[in-house]
């Protein structure tokens, strides 16, 4: 028979679902990998297979992240690159990517997810676009099957370059036939279209500055004949714009167009500078941005106009960013910079915290092309959180814990259910040894530093 867990006793259960419903006492009926019901805890059924009660926890739909780079926690804060903007910073780190080896992917995947997981996160994208000697996608793909994130894994490329006008060292660009094979390998391996669905594949050239107007026009065709979505960095800082202007003769925005970059299927990271006629060109035809303020506020590439996105209508997710960029991890923590840093540009008025946990759930589940999680309604993919309100930096928010979860710093949460499955349990993890995690990824962290 299947499996049957259910939550209860959640000191408030935020649903997301279509009435944004907020259930005191709140309960979640699951069976297998799927919610089955949604109500109060004298509404739901008394027992299941596992019952976890969520006394004095704000339960709520796991966060999804929209952009990362899970291979850069092997390179946090290092010293060279901590004062750079982001063509130094790149091109700082280069050199050091360079000898990234699949055991490291492999760990660092696993780190990386573990940490988005403590966090709230369920779900996550990846965007690996540099594969050193022997490295593959398929790497994070099996290390973040065994963490038990549901994973949407970018298959990213860079073809374009520094001898040919390009940001990239040209030992880490790829022949882009050898890029478009390997893109529809995985697309046939491991793609699975299916409802609650675990891994799925993106296509997902970096960005303009390292790959070639024929490969972003080939990737888009392989794309959409095979029905995946497709992810690229765009309109991220000055010299982004810059670069595509003197290069291209137009916006970051036009380029995309151009090349059939827009659409529901495609969203972009940070769209830092898109300009007024880029936002509507983004609403008119559903283009989705991922929004990464920590990564954007410590490389000083400015505020991303989130508040104009919303208000037109386009698509806005949430996501960390790479842990060399951010040298954090932490979603939730991200929901609170993006909503404070809103009301630094607009006003305290310019973003509620509700809202942006909607676009941390909702937000990041249509930008991924997912109708199956970010909220908790019969039918929807089992992925929920709970944080607790009993510690110390939630103590005096009784009145309305909700908005607490933003407006407060939260370290972890108390319960991570993804696909069904508890991960996280009393704010530790139910199967994944972490501290020999870290301890592994730190000793693969220091032997890529030293050079080695």
């Amino acid at each position: 028979m299947t499996r049957t867990l259910l939550v209860r006793h959640a000191h408030v259960l935020v649903t997301m679902d279509e009435q944004r419903r907020e259930i005191n006492d709140g309960a979640v009926f699951i069976r297998g990998a799927v919610i089955e019901a949604v109500g109060t805890t004298a509404e739901l059924p008394a027992s299941a297979d596992e019952v976890i009660d969520a006394h004095d926890q704000v339960v709520m739909p796991g966060l999804v992240n929209t952009h990362h780079h899970l291979y850069q926690t092997l390179t946090r804060a290092v010293r060279p690159a901590q004062d750079c903007e982001l063509f130094g910073w790149l091109q700082t780190l280069y050199p050091i990517w360079a000898r990234i080896t699949p055991e490291m992917l492999h760990v660092s995947t696993q780190l990386s997810l573990a940490e988005l997981m403590l966090s709230g996160c369920t779900t996550s994208s990846d965007h690996l676009y540099l594969f050193p000697p022997g490295c593959r996608l398929d790497d994070t793909l099996h290390a973040a099957a065994e963490v038990g994130m549901r994973f949407h894994a970018a298959r990213g490329s860079m073809s374009v370059g520094v001898s040919q006008g390009g940001l990239p060292p040209d030992e880490l660009v790829e022949d882009e036939t050898s890029i478009l094979r390997d893109t529809q390998r995985l697309i046939e391996t491991f793609h699975d279209p299916a409802r609650h669905a675990l891994q799925r594949i993106v296509v997902a050239p970096c960005s303009p500055f390292s790959v070639s107007r024929e490969l972003m026009r080939d990737t888009a065709l392989l794309a959409r004949e095979h029905g995946v979505h497709l992810h690229t960095h765009l309109a991220e800082n000055d010299s982004d714009i810059r670069y595509t202007r003197e290069k291209f003769g137009c916006t970051p925005a036009e380029y995309a167009e151009q090349l059939g970059w827009l659409g529901p299927d495609v969203w972009h990271a940070h769209c830092v500078k898109l300009d007024a006629a880029g936002i509507r060109q983004f609403a008119a035809t559903g283009t989705g941005v991922a929004h990464c303020p920590g990564s954007n506020m410590r490389l000083g590439s400015g505020i991303a106009p989130i508040r104009a996105m919303r208000d037109a209508g386009v698509p806005v997710s949430l996501a960390v960013d790479g842990s060399a960029s951010n040298d954090s991890g932490h979603l939730l923590a991200e929901a609170r910079l993006a909503f404070l840093l809103q009301r630094v540009a607009g006003g305290a008025t310019a973003m509620s915290a509700r809202e942006m946990l909607e676009i941390g759930t909702l937000g990041g589940a249509r930008v991924l092309g997912r109708d199956d999680t970010g909220a908790l309604a019969p039918g929807m993919a089992a992925d929920l959180i709970a944080v607790p309100l009993n510690e110390v930096g939630m103590a005096g928010a009784g009145n309305d814990p909700v908005a607490a979860l933003l407006f407060c710093q939260v370290p972890r949460v108390a319960l991570n259910v993804v696909h069904g499955q508890v991960r996280v349990r009393n704010g530790e993890f139910v199967q994944l040894d972490l501290p020999a995690l870290v301890r592994r990824h730190r000793a693969l962290s220091e032997k890529l530093l030293a050079g080695a």
